[in-house]
C-alpha cells in the first residue's frame, strides 16, 4: 500500500477541530507573553544577536495570517510582503495585540474551509516552501513555539516570570 493510500484509509490522529484548539491554545499563551512583555523593551531588547521580540511576534502573525488563508484557499501571499521582512510593524504593543487578535479571528473564519484533502495538498507555501499543507501548518505552530521560547528567555533576563508553558487557556 502506498503512503497516499494509507493516509486516505486510516482515521486521523487528531480531528481538525482538535488541531485548531491546540493551535489556538498556543496562540493564547503567546498572547500572554506579549501582554506581560515590558513596553519599553518590546521593540528594542535583544540578547546575543536575536531579533527584538516585536519582530518575532510579527513573524508569527505573518505566518499565521498568510498560512491559514493559503491552506484554506490555495492563495499564498509572498513572503516578500511580510511585515517582519519589510519592517512594517505596528507602532505600539497594543497595536500588535490588536493585529494578533485580528489574525485569531481570521484563523477561526478560514479554518472551517480547510478540508481533509487541503491538508494533504502539496503546494509552495508563501511562494517558497513546497510541501503538504499539514506540514506547513505544523511548521507555523513550531515556529511560534520557538519564538515564544525566545520571548521567555528575554523575559527571564529582564527579571519577569513568564506564564507557565502548559497554561494554554
Amino acid at each position: 500500500m502506498e503512503t497516499n493510500q494509507l493516509i486516505e484509509t486510516i482515521a486521523p490522529v487528531v480531528a481538525s477541530n482538535q488541531l485548531l484548539e491546540h493551535w489556538q491554545g498556543h496562540r493564547k499563551l503567546t498572547r500572554k507573553v506579549i501582554e506581560i512583555f515590558p513596553d519599553d523593551k518590546f521593540f528594542s531588547y535583544s540578547i546575543g544577536g536575536m531579533r527584538p521580540f516585536c519582530e518575532l511576534v510579527m513573524e508569527m502573525i505573518d505566518l499565521a495570517d498568510g498560512g491559514v488563508e493559503g491552506i484554506a484557499t490555495g492563495n499564498w501571499k509572498s513572503g516578500d510582503n511580510f511585515g517582519h521582512v519589510n519592517g512594517n510593524l505596528p507602532k505600539t504593543k497594543e497595536e500588535m495585540l490588536h493585529v494578533w487578535d485580528q489574525v485569531t479571528i481570521k484563523i477561526n473564519e478560514f479554518w472551517p474551509q480547510i478540508t481533509a484533502e487541503r491538508f494533504q495538498q502539496v503546494e509552495k507555501a508563501f511562494g517558497a516552501y513546497e510541501g503538504a499543507n499539514y506540514s506547513t501548518l505544523l511548521y507555523i505552530i513550531d515556529n511560534e513555539i520557538h519564538h515564544r521560547g525566545q520571548g521567555y528567555v528575554y523575559l527571564r533576563s529582564l527579571g519577569v516570570t513568564p506564564p507557565p508553558f502548559w497554561e494554554r487557556c
